[in-house]
């Protein structure tokens, strides 16, 4: 569905104009055009597509979806794929925007998600002598705030790794830990996804052969991409510490069982005795003095009993009882 169609010249909103005039507008030197549509029909990319004079590759990439992060040049446009990343619960959403720009016009195309870019045209509007610079700023604004969403989703991140490690050296929670270990470390690697790729996307647009779209805005991109650079920063420790975090808990699932193993041991260790004993008294040879003897059953449990009662101390003493 369309959200918006707007055009803009000098830093401020001319007017929303339909469809088919766009590519009147295009043609204009001294204006922009500025289209956002939600997960748009084909029929709806196909028009777009003939108005704005779209590469059919960009196109294609943007009808079909779940495309890696990325930004490629076609001619004097781009085509710029960012994920849109949203926390819903213990479950983390994956959206996607696709972004075509040109010298005159700006057209972004948000799929599977509920975010909106309501905020950023607000901003834009706002900011006429930074929306003066055209496409471009548009451009930047889109991105710095899709790349602005990621860090709420990090600090929340940190969070429950946070929290999780407060409960690694409770007995009885490895295995619960673990779970939640692995839980974390898939978000992780889904922002990761995100990020990794877009760090060197996003480098091309405020060094070296800079595109001509971006030209005048490269310092708004290196501010991006400082950005990308702390949040990948941020997700690495992050991933680190999960890492050493489920180390320790198999560690501590490790000395919970050899805890286990030395109680078994211990009371293994006192019934043996007991049964040797047992078992030496209960050989039935017909010469054996203890059998005919009035106390030799009073002796034989009391000879049984301290043992093992002494063993169980010893045993506690040690610490494995």
């Amino acid at each position: 569905m369309l959200i918006n169609c707007a055009v803009y010249a000098n830093g401020k909103k001319l007017a929303d104009i339909a469809v088919s005039e766009i590519s009147d507008y295009v043609e204009h030197p001294d204006a922009f055009v500025w289209v956002a549509l939600c997960d748009p029909e084909p029929a709806e990319l196909d028009e777009m597509q003939l108005e704005f004079g779209l590469h059919e590759l960009a196109v294609e990439d943007a009808r079909n979806g779940h495309q890696r992060p990325k930004i490629e040049e076609y001619g004097d446009s781009l085509f710029c794929v960012l994920k849109l990343l949203e926390l819903d619960g213990d479950e983390l959403l994956v959206g996607e925007v696709d972004i075509f720009i040109g010298t005159n016009y700006v057209l972004s195309v948000r799929n599977h998600s509920r975010q909106t870019f309501l905020s950023v045209r607000e901003r834009c509007e706002r900011e006429p002598d930074l929306l003066s610079h055209g496409a471009s700023f548009v451009f930047y604004a889109l991105m710095d705030a899709v790349v602005d969403r990621y860090f709420p989703i990090v600090d929340t991140l940190e969070t429950e790794l946070e929290t999780i490690e407060e409960h690694i050296f409770n007995k009885g929670t490895a295995r619960l830990n673990i779970e939640r270990l692995y839980t974390l470390k898939r978000k992780v690697m889904v922002l990761k996804h995100a990020v990794a790729p877009l760090m060197e996307a996003t480098a091309k647009l405020h060094g070296g052969r800079v595109p001509k779209t971006c030209v005048n805005s490269q310092e708004y991109f290196r501010d991006v991409s400082d950005h990308l650079t702390r949040i990948n920063a941020s997700l690495d420790t992050i991933r680190d510490t999960i890492g050493t975090a489920i180390q320790v808990n198999l560690s501590m699932v490790t000395i919970e069982e050899s805890e286990v193993n030395k109680k078994l041991a211990a009371w293994a260790g006192i019934f043996a005795v007991a049964t040797a004993f047992a078992g030496i008294w209960g050989m039935n040879f017909t010469v054996m003095p203890e059998l005919q003897w009035e106390f030799g059953y009073p002796l034989a449990i009391g000879i049984i009993s301290a043992t093992c009662i002494a063993l169980y101390v010893r045993f506690k003493r040690f610490g494995w009882l």
